[in-house]
């Protein structure tokens, strides 16, 4: 049976299954890339929800697995070299288990490449922006008298989601007829910028049919729809 007593994580979050990779997440759009692409993947896991809401992140538990105190966070019993392997950051999540299957990531260097720049994109500027507008717009950021910062975001989102929609046109996917963990990881972002954070008005996101119809033929997908709830919220 495979030994996960190494990793404080697995002490406050006990394993049932060691021999599964673990997850170790909230359904967040951070945290449903990764879900989604387990979902996908078919891998055998074990998902552990984190609860945000009340800093279970800042445990030295967690903390021991990610410094950076965010999820999510995957230990994979079935490592490299057979070794339990812990890792940090929804995009390296993607890329290593996408490397690790041979799914989901082209094996042609060149298309390789060009997936990867476009999860950059979602992790370097779709996710943080989205973010901020979605503070400013819905939480506590709206009670700022000072509107300017909200307009920053709102305009910058709706610059983003152009690129997107530019990149999607006569496009079933991003990289075309494959779906592959840039989709993935973008997902879960737009589905919340139109959701949660009640943005759709605000960016215009009607503009933008070609993300409208990518995003609606993205959460149709079963293993989408399972994964965007997982781990459950207790």
């Amino acid at each position: 049976m495979t030994d996960l007593s190494d990793f404080p994580v697995a002490k406050r979050w006990p394993a049932e299954h060691p021999d599964r990779l673990q997850l170790y997440s909230a359904p967040t759009p951070n945290g449903v890339k990764v879900s989604i692409v387990l979902e996908e993947l078919g891998l055998p896991y074990e998902a552990h929800y984190v609860d945000i809401g009340k800093d279970e992140t800042w445990t030295p538990e967690f903390l021991s697995l990610n410094p950076n105190g965010k999820i999510p966070s995957v230990i994979d019993p079935d490592g490299q070299g057979g070794k339990p392997l812990a890792l940090f950051e929804s995009g390296a999540i993607l890329l290593y288990l996408a490397e690790k299957t041979g799914k989901f990531l082209p094996a042609d260097p060149a298309l390789r490449y060009e997936t990867i720049q476009w999860v950059f994109f979602q992790m370097a500027a779709i996710g943080p922006i989205f973010g901020q507008l979605g503070f400013f717009h819905k939480f506590a950021g709206r009670e700022i008298a000072d509107k300017r910062p909200l307009e920053r975001y709102r305009v910058e989102s709706r610059r983003l989601v152009g690129v997107l929609d530019g990149r999607l046109k006569e496009r079933t996917w991003i990289m075309g007829d494959d779906y592959t963990i840039a989709d993935i990881s973008m997902l879960g972002w737009v589905r919340n910028l139109i959701g949660f954070y009640d943005a759709r008005e605000l960016v215009g996101f009607d503009d933008f049919p070609a993300v409208a119809a990518w995003l609606e033929r993205g959460l149709a997908r079963p293993a989408v729809q399972r994964g965007i709830v997982i781990p459950t919220r207790p």
